[in-house]
């Protein structure tokens, strides 16, 4: 029986972590054509200071957790049983990154024998990434459910991006999906672990983002109940980021056939969790509906001004910051724009806007410039709301 190699089982194992990637989910794979297993295990994330290669793996596949949702589960059998031991990933890894080929490190695992067995291993790789191979790039380490304290201090101490999972918004709806881990006691404890483990760290100490990720269908949960619980967190344990994951069913598993979750959905979760980081937007100021769900056909915040500024626009030369950032097609940049351009002079045109970078079609409809609205080419939807409202006028 053929066993795999490092380079085999790295290429094998990445290719696993695609489908458990912890935010690098929408990360773009780099193709290589002098060596196969790079095309799966090398992707491109975006980082602050811009795009750079990560190596995206597992350090094991085995998993004794029962997820319904997860190809890992115990029990099946649709993916290779595979470990890596840490001297084998860490010295491959320091050959690619030595080589130019990465310049970053996601590493996940499947569980097996407890959170705390699980994560030695993989610290211990990271351990030696940063002590013996003098390593200090970018390293995203995933933390185990169940991982004492300890090894979550030193997650913290070793990486640059720790995530743990929820799943789902509520102990009630992770249960449909992962009946055998606990939303109180597994997940949200160590998420509040690693924010006081960030607080306590001393000057100079590395400070890591903290990210977590929902499963975005399965357990019947609504668009108010995963924004409510993200922006909680980004409040109360200073979350870096929520990633929104669409459900995609996997044969062999409990729920096969559940229907896979529209990735619209998911990028109306995105939208509206950028509305509550970046533009001050609270969840009750999101448009659900009566059921709880955002708006399929047209993005949260388009849908929020129709509701509210189509009858009370803002006055480009005069409203705050905050008034602008409401309005659809000005975003960070183009309100600071404005109010730069506005200590010059007044913006009397929609060119004026249009030379800050500002998406006149989106904004000219929730607008006054000099008090007054300024001329724009109706939309169907402008067309049909007009015809409602002078209908309405004459009852």
């Amino acid at each position: 029986m053929h066993v795999p190699d490092t380079r085999e089982k790295i290429g094998m194992l990445s290719q696993l972590a695609t489908l458990d990637c912890d935010g690098e989910r929408c990360a773009k794979p780099v193709r290589h054509t002098k060596a196969d297993f790079l095309s799966a295990s090398v992707v491109k994330v975006q980082r602050p200071d811009g795009p750079i290669a990560v190596l995206r793996t597992m350090q094991s596949s085995v998993c004794e957790r029962n997820c319904h949702y997860c190809a890992f589960r115990a029990g099946h059998d649709g993916v290779p049983r595979l470990k890596l031991k840490p001297e084998e990933l860490a010295h491959a890894f320091d050959a690619m990154q030595r080589a130019g080929i990465v310049r970053g490190l996601f590493l996940t695992s499947g569980l097996v024998g407890g959170g705390a067995r699980t994560m030695e291993p993989m610290l211990n790789t990271v351990e030696l990434l940063r002590r013996k191979y003098m390593y200090h790039g970018y390293i995203h380490l995933k933390i185990m459910p169940g991982a004492e304290d300890a090894q979550i201090e030193q997650a913290v101490r070793l990486a640059d991006r720790v995530s743990v999972n929820l799943e789902g918004p509520d102990s009630t709806r992770l249960e449909i999906i992962a009946p055998q881990k606990n939303f109180e006691m597994e997940l949200l404890a160590a998420l509040q672990r690693v924010h006081r483990s960030v607080q306590e760290a001393q000057p100079g100490q590395r400070s890591p983002s903290l990210v977590t990720q929902f499963v975005v269908g399965p357990a019947g949960e609504s668009d108010r109940e995963l924004l409510s619980t993200a922006s909680r967190l980004y409040r109360e344990i200073g979350l870096s980021r929520a990633y929104y994951s669409a459900f995609d069913p996997v044969p062999g598993t409990p729920l096969e056939n559940v229907p896979p979750t529209p990735l619209r959905r998911e990028h109306r979760l995105y939208q509206a969790d950028w509305l509550l980081r970046f533009y001050g937007f609270t969840v009750e100021e999101l448009p659900f509906n009566a059921s709880g769900e955002l708006p399929m056909d047209v993005d949260p915040k388009l849908a929020w001004a129709r509701c509210h500024l189509a009858h009370q626009p803002v006055e480009i030369n005069r409203c705050s910051r905050q008034q602008l950032l409401r309005v659809p097609g000005i975003g960070p940049r183009a309100a600071d724009a404005i109010l730069e351009a506005r200590r010059r002079g007044r913006l009397c045109d929609l060119s004026d806007l249009c030379a800050l970078g500002i998406s006149i079609g989106r904004a000219a409809p929730f607008i006054l410039l000099n008090g007054r609205r300024p001329p724009y080419q109706l939309s169907l939807w402008d067309v049909n709301r007009a015809t409602v409202d002078r209908g309405l006028g004459g009852m």
